[in-house]
């Protein structure tokens, strides 16, 4: 883990947070993405222990609120996200309960507890996949369901100029890079899709699906067309990537649920 790159981006979503106060939480994935209500991935939540990882302004966990999850738990690096979502989770719920953190350190969550741990456009901001990966295997109870959406990788390595496509950078690159669409530095990280299986698999994780549709609504085309997301790029290359997977039942075990 990096301290320096955890401080820049630290940094950069206290100052950006209101720009992204409620932008594509769930029942969205990410921009263009296929929707909850299409892909039903979370299932019945009633009663349900769930924990969001980078959990912004809180808008997702809102929602599983308003589907009668039984514990909202959130962390995010952002002191003033964790903050906003305070706010706005407090009338609903004032029993959410959320920690001030990095994803790769355990700020003293409980192991082999949630039901569904996810995370929404939020899990590139990782200084270490393998340590947030292991961090989320121990937050699930066994059978338990992981479920998140990142941009895709390939998106931001091919570059749209006037309606022609261009590859900027090898797919094979991977590690830290700064997101040039943000006006303060931000630094996430670029992964192959088969790097972010392979973490997976080796973290514990049964993978059950892995989406990389895209979905051009008419009712939400405004909503998602920027400097940065196009509905003519998405044409040619899914903004978005959605895995969902789980946390499997040990032989020998009795999990009633």
């Amino acid at each position: 883990m990096t301290v320096d790159t955890l401080m820049t981006n630290k940094k950069s979503w206290d100052e950006a947070a209101p720009r992204f106060f409620g932008r594509n939480p769930l029942p969205e994935y990410g921009p263009l993405a296929p929707r909850e209500d299409e892909l039903n991935l979370f299932g019945d939540v009633s009663q349900l222990k769930v924990l969001e990882m980078g959990c912004g302004s809180g808008h997702s966990l809102q929602y599983l609120q308003q589907r009668h999850a039984g514990e909202l738990w959130g962390i995010d690096l952002s002191s003033v996200q964790i903050e906003t979502a305070k706010t706005l989770l407090s009338q609903a719920n004032p029993q959410a309960k959320l920690f001030e953190s990095p994803m790769e350190l355990d700020p003293g969550l409980p192991h082999d507890y949630f039901d569904i741990v996810f995370s929404v456009f939020a899990i590139g901001w990782t200084t270490n996949l393998e340590k947030t990966l292991a961090n989320v295997h121990r937050y699930l109870k066994q059978g338990g369901t992981f479920i998140f959406s990142w941009e895709h990788p390939l998106y931001n390595r091919i570059k749209n100029t006037e309606g022609v496509m261009t590859i900027e950078k090898s797919y094979l690159e991977e590690g830290p890079y700064v997101h040039e669409a943000w006006s303060q530095p931000a630094i996430m990280q670029q992964y192959k899709v088969s790097s972010y299986l392979n973490a997976l698999i080796n973290a514990g994780f049964q993978i059950e699906k892995v989406v990389e549709d895209v979905c051009k609504p008419d009712e939400i085309q405004e909503h998602h067309v920027n400097g940065w997301y196009s509905l003519e790029k998405a044409k040619v290359v899914p903004t978005t990537m959605i895995i969902k997977c789980k946390k499997p039942v040990e032989a020998g075990t009795f999990y009633p649920g």
